[in-house]
């Protein structure tokens, strides 16, 4: 592993795709923003293009990069590039009443799926069996679809309590299948047997994605005569290896969200605040929690998907610079959903084209000055009433993002924050950092390694404080198997909560253990 001399960043966004060269000390070294391409790849290639140019670095001293992307996001939402899923799950006859897969929109069912089973197994909440594995009908169902499946995925009933059955029915899928990928849900969920399934379901989906968006970037790092050790953003907002993203592409899903909340903050110099970020297409309202995104406590829906693995506390809005903004029918205006993306310097009104926008609703406002164009005065009425629509829109998700009364501060980034007024009802005071539209990469360059564990603990005869070490040294394995330093691991986030009502005693744990690269 080299050591660390430059590091490029580099977020793919729906209208922009933003690179940063950072030195060994985290300066800013250059920066670029291109329009992101339908192949997203060739964005990725000209935005470290455009850095590489105006940071005038000898290109051998780019030691490590990290990649924030789209294309796993996409590849659910366009039902494109999906692996086919042999489904299993372990919890016959307890969990017959509702079948897997039950409420996914039936294209994305039809794309991933190869078929399903139920299969004898599972675990009480105690550890006990609630029935013996059956391996014959694994077996049985593999041998009935195993020629169609391009990945396996495997969900037991309370398997974060105790993984033995997946690890059991793994064992069959290499007996029968060989050397195929096989996701496992108490690797990949939490507690909830349907949104941990559905999530194994998804990871096992993305694998070809994964290589693919691997081999696309090593392509194009090899155009620029690049070899650095790379890393990949995690919806937590921290890094894993390349052979870590293979196994859990689905982690990679909120990265773009979580680069930008730890970019803000990292600008900003602060840990705990509100964080705004606008893009060219959607608003991302979030939270920083000591240093890190506030993590979501509800399940999470990914293209009609309801999950429960980790991702950042979001509120999501469909405004940004490229918003399209009429009057509709009734004379009332509209801003959105539509958005002009990429094409903004080509339709909004200020630089000469025919589309009103957001951007052009900012500086009609006076809050940003662009383009060369003056706006045709029939068209002020409909923008500024769109501006008190934003103004609106945010103030509201300001406050249903905030869990306690009083003002916070709040970090405005993104390159469509222009449309951020200067106060906000319930924020303190705003922080507009220097570099705030290239927030995204940043917090890709900055980010840590992270391993992460929810389980439920039987407290036996170690106790508490027995499962919380087992808790605490299971989470440190993981950030070390996702690429950290084991001597600079520390656990930086732990939660306990307590289970009643059960005749053993038994307690949730969550432990985030972080740390930094290895070779840093």
């Amino acid at each position: 592993m080299p050591p660390l001399d430059h590091r490029i960043g580099v977020d793919v966004g729906g209208t922009n795709t933003d690179a940063v060269v950072l030195d060994r000390d985290d300066t800013l070294v250059a920066k670029a923003k291109v329009p992101t391409s339908p192949e997203v790849a060739d964005g990725i290639g000209r935005a470290i293009g455009v850095a590489l140019g105006e940071s005038g670095i000898d290109r051998s001293r780019v030691t490590h990069l990290m990649l924030g992307t789209t294309h796993a996001t996409n590849a659910v939402l366009e039902r494109r590039n999906l692996q086919r899923v042999a489904v299993i799950r372990i919890g016959s006859p307890a969990t017959h009443a509702v079948r897997p897969l039950f409420g996914w929109p039936a294209d994305l069912r039809q794309a991933v799926s190869v078929g399903e089973a139920i299969v004898g197994g599972g675990i009480e909440l105690d550890g006990r069996e609630l029935a013996p594995f059956d391996h014959d009908g694994v077996a049985r169902f593999l041998a009935r679809v195993g020629e169609r499946a391009e990945g396996v995925a495997i969900a037991s009933v309370f398997a974060p309590v105790l993984p033995d059955h997946e690890l059991m029915a793994e064992e069959v899928v290499r007996k029968e299948l060989g050397d195929v990928p096989v996701s496992l849900s108490h690797r990949v969920g939490s507690i909830g047997l349907l949104e941990r399934e559905n999530a194994t379901v998804l990871n096992a989906a993305l694998g070809r994605v994964a290589r693919d968006v691997i081999a696309a970037l090593e392509r194009s790092l090899s155009a620029h005569g690049l070899n650095p050790v790379t890393y990949f953003a995690q919806n937590d907002g921290t890094l894993m290896a390349l052979d870590y993203a293979l196994q859990y592409p689905v982690f990679t899903i909120g990265s773009g969200p979580a680069n930008s909340i730890r970019g803000a903050a990292f600008l900003a110099g602060v840990d705990d605040a509100l964080v705004v970020d606008v893009g060219g297409t959607s608003t991302d309202v979030g939270v920083v929690a000591n240093g890190f995104p506030r993590e979501s406590s509800q399940g999470v829906e990914i293209g009609g998907i309801r999950t429960n693995f980790r991702m950042p506390d979001l509120i999501t809005l469909a405004l940004g610079g490229g918003t399209v903004v009429a009057a509709g029918p009734d004379g009332r205006v509209q801003v959105g959903p539509q958005s002009v993306g990429y094409r903004l310097q080509e339709e909004a009104l200020v630089f000469g084209g025919r589309t009103p926008t957001l951007t052009d609703a900012a500086v009609a406002g006076g809050r940003v000055r662009l383009g060369s164009k003056p706006l045709p005065e029939n068209r002020r009425r409909v923008l500024t009433e769109a501006l008190q629509r934003v103004d609106f829109m945010l103030a509201d998700a300001v406050d249903r993002i905030k869990t306690s009364k009083g003002d916070r501060p709040l970090i405005a980034v993104g390159g469509g924050s222009v449309l951020i007024p200067e106060q906000i009802p319930g924020v303190s005071a705003i922080t507009r950092p220097h570099d705030f539209d290239v927030a995204n990469a940043i917090g890709a360059a900055i980010a840590s390694v992270s391993g992460q564990v929810d389980r439920i603990f039987h407290l036996g005869a170690g106790g508490r404080e027995a499962a919380l070490r087992e808790a605490c040294e299971d989470a440190t394995e993981r950030a070390v198997a996702a690429g950290a330093e084991l001597d600079t691991v520390s656990v930086v986030e732990m939660e306990e909560v307590p289970l009643a009502y059960l005749t053993t005693q038994a307690v949730r744990i969550r432990v985030k253990a972080a740390g930094s690269l290895g070779g840093l």
